[in-house]
């Protein structure tokens, strides 16, 4: 069945009438460098004054929400600062956002608030003083985006900082008074070898984070990446050595007590990405600046990824939404499966019941015997998770669950 469309103005605080929403997201586009691989909306053109602007108008945005009533009310449990680069916020400015952000939304039930770095501008831009302001202003988690520490690898992604920057920016952090620390990793680099992302994986582990964002590389259609490789300037690795790359790095973590999670997350017992883990266990949740998606209740949109549009929107006293979406119950079960299936805890049926209204067991009967009987799915009288060879086609069997709703 089709997805409704809602013409952007449905999309209100006052059309999501009296929802608590457990998780924020605040995306800051700005970055030096566009990497090669990110599909991510960003901006590389700035200054302290469009930046000072871009918090001005953040905080309206936040102001929209908050004020409007009766309407969904964010009371986050998590909150997520991505990018874009966040770190490149110069401190006063992500001072200000930070203590607006409290001004506006109840944030006593923060459990976990998590600022993504580039370890670059943390070691050369602002620094320990920059770190120990975040820590002190209740952020408690950062995300590295590492991705390699092997330069030639670096060089392939057109990511602007060296190997050193990463251990450099973790031991500052710690300094500051992080415990809660994440660094990204990339695999599948073209030219990368199984024994040059052992080596990288190595070298993470000896950073001692608590978790590690292991990804597979993949060719986004608007990237410069996905350019080079149709015009042959790089060769993909292939999917058996990008296979067995999964595979060394699945064993190897859980064998140092940091299994998976999640197909691409690592973690020590109790050191999951709690924002993240809202989003693959189906919570609701509300996004501020250009680009983010948002999701309550089964309607479902993002704002615009284009900051001009994005400012006038929100200078006119208005979400600048779009591509907004109302899904129907049975949309919102496959969405739900499809999430859970990632997750190593797999779909829990009387929890699936309880958020769905639907009998996992019924409403994928056909998909649960197929895969099982290949060897894939586990399915018992509680749950459908994937098997030890049902994690290599994880993506498709996801995606077959949600084409069945």
């Amino acid at each position: 069945m089709p997805l409704s469309v809602l013409t952007p103005p449905s999309i209100t605080p006052a059309s999501q009438r009296g929802v608590v929403v457990p998780a924020l997201y605040v995306h800051i586009p700005f970055c030096f460098h566009k990497c090669h691989y990110c599909d991510f909306y960003s901006i590389t053109r700035q200054g302290e004054d469009r930046m000072a602007r871009f918090v001005d108008l953040l905080l309206a945005e936040a102001e929209l929400w908050s004020a409007e009533k009766p309407g969904p009310t964010p009371v986050p449990k998590t909150v997520f600062f991505g990018g874009g680069t966040p770190s490149l916020l110069p401190p006063d400015l992500m001072r200000r956002l930070i203590q607006g952000l409290h001004r506006r939304f109840d944030l006593a039930e923060v459990t976990e608030w998590t600022c993504e770095c580039n370890p670059a501008t943390v070691r050369e831009a602002y620094g320990r003083d920059y770190l120990a302001m975040l820590f002190e202003s209740g952020v408690g988690r950062l995300s590295f985006g590492a991705q390699s520490f092997n330069p030639a690898d670096l060089k392939i992604l057109e990511r602007h900082h060296n190997p050193d920057d990463v251990p450099a920016s973790i031991e500052a952090a710690r300094a500051a008074g992080f415990a809660r620390i994440n660094a990204d990793l990339i695999y599948g680099v073209p030219g990368q070898t199984l024994s040059s992302w052992a080596d990288s994986l190595e070298q993470a582990i000896a950073l001692g984070t608590e978790h590690l964002s292991c990804y597979s590389l993949t060719y986004e259609s608007n990237t410069p990446m996905a350019v080079r490789k149709r015009l042959g300037q790089v060769v993909p690795t292939g999917d058996d050595t990008d296979l067995q790359m999964f595979h060394h790095t699945r064993d190897r973590l859980a064998a140092l007590g940091m299994p998976a999670y999640e197909v691409s997350n690592y973690a020590r017992p109790a050191a999951e990405c709690r924002h993240n883990l809202a989003y693959w266990q189906g919570d609701d949740y509300v996004a501020l600046g250009p680009s983010g998606s948002s999701h309550v209740q089964g309607t479902r949109w993002r704002n615009r990824p284009h900051l001009g549009e994005w400012e006038s929107a929100i200078a006119e006293g208005r979400l600048p939404t779009t591509d907004a979406e109302q899904l129907t119950p049975e949309q919102r079960a496959g969405e739900l499966a499809m999430l859970r299936l990632r997750l190593t805890s797999g779909i829990e049926f009387a929890d699936f019941a309880d958020r769905t209204g639907y009998d996992a067991r019924q409403l994928f009967a056909a998909e649960f015997d197929r895969y099982g009987k290949l060897g894939l799915l586990e399915v018992t009288a509680t749950s459908a998770k994937l098997s030890g060879r049902g994690w290599d086609v994880a993506d498709a069997l996801a995606g077959e669950l949600l084409r069945a709703t």
